[in-house]
């Protein structure tokens, strides 16, 4: 194009792609003002007109507003400026799409009723802050005056939700179901049951210089016996089963006696809640985390394998 050349309106149009009609438009608004006009009064355009409309087109798909475009074109602020503003302010209409869309998905896919409806919608939409407090009263809950006891900080850490600014659609699903569960009491009273336990473990433990956890022996000593297939309450689970409560015993700093075979069944029992398990894997999704195995085949295998044994004890067990 020859700088010093000047098209009409429909010339303009034929370079650009874009109708007379836009165009008319767009000049009327001063946003491609006309460099002069013929003697028969029609608009006409110079080179700066093509560039002009080309970021004009660019700008209108990318949803900026004529006002702050006209701003752009008379150079009253920079491109720069203009799209970092527009960015944060997608940023934000993504996060509210997306939130919305999580509620959803888990509404369409739990079959939810129009309170439980309500509740994740309400969960979806909380502040940072406000889901801080939110899982702190779950933790307070669970954990209460057992914070203070060696390393149940660290394992308070490992269960806190992190939800992050970019948050994917899935995260964010995976937080409003997590929230959900936090509140429902039953879930608590299994997860302080398991604290407590835990805490008493740990105690006991420590004191005789040993440092394992219950589930971890458990689901050492078992795996194999699920591996070669053994039925948990037939005789060739015995030795199995005596294996687990003498490592156990050395957990526990306790002898193998009748009563700790009911205690390692109370921990598994609590343990082997589905609800546990849904909130950690959850929790994986919600902080970006592998997936955690699965201890299910272990306590399935482990549970009724105590209870039969214990089930099959003479006398009175002791009382937790």
């Amino acid at each position: 194009m020859d700088g010093d050349t000047l098209y009409s309106i429909g010339d303009l149009a034929r370079r650009t792609g874009l109708t007379v009609k836009t165009i008319r438009f767009y000049s009327d608004r001063g946003i491609v003002p006309p460099a002069d006009r013929s003697p028969a009064g029609y608009r006409l355009y110079d080179v700066d007109a093509v560039a002009r409309l080309d970021l004009v087109r660019t700008l209108r798909d990318l949803g900026v507003d004529l006002p702050t475009i006209k701003k752009v074109v008379e150079q009253e602020v920079s491109l720069a400026e203009v799209a970092k503003a527009h960015a944060e302010a997608l940023a934000v209409q993504i996060r509210v799409l997306s939130l919305r869309r999580a509620v959803l998905t888990a509404v369409a896919r739990r079959g939810s009723t129009p309170e439980e409806t309500d509740l994740m919608h309400k969960l979806a939409k909380l502040s940072e802050d406000e889901r801080r407090r939110l899982t702190g009263d779950f933790l307070d809950a669970v954990f209460g005056d057992l914070d203070g006891e060696p390393g149940f900080a660290g394992i308070m850490r490992s269960m806190t939700p992190e939800l992050p600014d970019d948050a994917e659609p899935a995260q964010i699903e995976a937080w409003v179901e997590l929230a959900e569960l936090s509140q429902d009491p039953r879930f608590r009273e299994v997860m302080r049951h398991l604290a407590e336990l835990h805490a008493d473990e740990r105690a006991h433990g420590e004191a005789a210089g040993v440092r394992r956890h219950g589930v971890a022996v458990v689901r050492e000593v078992v795996r194999p016996a699920l591996a070669a297939g053994i039925d948990p309450v037939s005789p060739e689970a015995d030795p199995v089963v005596e294996a687990m409560m003498t490592q156990y015993a050395l957990v526990t700093g306790r002898p193998d006696y009748d009563g700790l075979r009911h205690r390692l069944l109370l921990r598994l029992e609590a343990a082997s809640d589905p609800r546990r398990e849904l909130y950690l894997r959850l929790l994986a999704v919600v902080n970006g985390w592998p997936a955690p195995e699965s201890l299910a085949p272990v306590f399935d295998w482990a549970v009724p394998a105590l209870r039969t044994r214990t089930d099959a004890l003479s006398g009175v067990l002791p009382e937790e």
